[in-house]
């Protein structure tokens, strides 16, 4: 309970961080990691938390020898960038690192493993080089005995930006500008069976423990988004080896406004399938596996499709875009009547996305045709209402309303929510306990609203 009002708190922290004046400059959401061409990993120990209070021993990449990680840092690279991964092994097995989608890595150093070079200790470094030839989603994980360090958590994500990719003018997820988005966030889920992590803690005390540990009987207690259980989700993200989660830097609070392209990478990095559920809209799934999804070379995504559950398969990446527009809604998103004036101009002139001269409102994204139309039923009185701490106290976007003492609080700016989660019910627990796991919330803001 204590971990779901920080959670709570968090939240409150953020809406009200992104107050602003309409028309301010909008910033622009960027998946976190660290950027470069050449990065030192360390595979090591250390514990994480969950959202019930449980603590996991765990197996993680640090980054130049700092403080372990889950998921280990995203690596950011630009297409045609040589990429250099140095491999330092503190961990009681060999390990190794595979780069799935990449083509022709090499690799120095250490011993010859079943899938390439292990490093047998600390004095055993490994280095490993590849050309990141395409843009894409990918992942990074160990070679070695997958099904346990995998599941232990040496796994993260890699991210490889394409030729012409400009964060200030150009934001494509691949070479094609039908690919344009707004904000980008990286959903890496991943699942744990408690009893492998205990039998890994306990090994250094009773050898023998971690083999004796039988795979085939993983039975997931855990789910996480970006090494995080609900609510952790959605508190602040923070510096490795800082803040609450010194070993969970990563969170996932996705926001946009009416119109936003959202582009999510999406990375199952477990052994489970995962069916994720973005409320709100249905995703447009522009690639998968760093592959555009396009019918020849130059077509763009022209074999995308549009799904309302990703089902996000084991080992298998995405990438995704998400707009919500309001479209079809039957009534005016920003109110009618006294206190609500405003106007719904579609100039035909909007650039953003391919949603541009079908009858939207140039700024704000209002679709015109609903326009003026009245909120279709009349809200009871506040005595005979139930109040989520989400609700502003209006039902229009960009408005708040009157709330009894003590009641909603968690919506400063009049957004809109919907839950982002796995729709597989027992996904959504921490060792049994509702809510928790894998799950999240989007945030609808309302324009002029700053998105960091």
């Amino acid at each position: 309970m204590n971990r779901t009002i920080a959670a709570i708190g968090a939240l409150i922290v953020a809406a009200l961080s992104g107050i602003g004046a309409p028309g301010s400059a909008m910033a622009q959401a960027n998946v976190d990691g660290v950027a470069g061409t050449t990065f030192n990993l360390t595979a090591k120990a250390d514990y994480i938390t969950t959202a019930d209070g449980s603590s996991l021993y765990l197996w993680g990449y640090a980054l130049d020898g700092g403080t372990m990680q889950y998921p280990g840092p995203t690596l950011i690279v630009n297409q045609g960038d040589t990429v250099t991964v140095t491999l330092n092994n503190n961990l009681p097995q060999n390990t190794s690192i595979v780069f799935p989608g990449q083509d022709n890595v090499t690799a120095s150093g250490g011993v010859v493993g079943l899938v390439g070079q292990e490093s047998t200790g600390p004095l055993d470094t490994v280095t490993y080089s590849f050309v990141a030839s395409r843009p894409g989603t990918f992942m990074y994980h160990s070679g070695t005995r997958p099904d346990i360090q995998v599941q232990l958590g040496l796994v993260g994500a890699l991210i490889v930006r394409p030729t012409g990719y400009d964060a200030a003018t150009n934001r494509i997820a691949y070479g094609n500008g039908e690919t344009v988005f707004d904000h980008e966030y990286l959903f890496l889920v991943t699942e744990m069976d408690d009893r492998l992590n205990q039998a890994a803690e306990t090994e250094a005390l009773v050898p023998g423990t971690l083999a004796a540990y039988d795979t085939s009987t993983f039975w997931p207690t855990y789910w996480f988004i970006n090494g995080r259980t609900a609510p952790d989700t959605m508190m602040d993200a923070n510096a490795v080896g800082t803040g609450m989660y010194p070993n969970q830097p990563y969170n996932i609070v996705p926001r946009a406004h009416p119109g936003d392209r959202v582009l999510l990478r999406l990375i199952a990095a477990g052994r489970d399938l995962h069916p994720f559920h973005p409320h709100g809209n249905n995703v447009l799934v522009i690639g998968r596996d760093g592959q555009l999804l396009e019918s020849a070379p130059g077509a763009g995504p022209d074999v995308s499709f549009s799904d309302y559950t990703i089902k996000v398969e084991p080992g298998a990446t995405y990438d995704a875009i998400f707009q919500w527009t309001g479209k079809g809604m039957g009534w005016d998103i920003y109110g009618t009547g006294a206190g609500y004036q405003h106007t719904c101009v579609d100039t035909q002139n909007n650039t953003t996305g391919a949603l541009t001269a079908d009858g939207f409102d140039d700024t704000t994204w209002e679709y015109c045709p609903d326009h003026g139309k009245p909120f279709p039923v009349t809200l009871p009185g506040l005595q005979n209402l139930t109040f989520g701490g989400f609700y502003s106290g209006s039902p229009y976007l960009g408005h708040l309303g009157s709330l009894p003492p003590g009641q909603g609080g968690l919506n400063a700016n009049g957004g809109f929510h919907f839950m982002w989660h796995s729709h597989a019910e027992k996904e959504m627990i921490n060792f049994d306990v509702f809510p928790g796991g894998m799950m999240s919330m989007f945030t609808l803001e309302p324009p002029g609203i700053p998105i960091p």
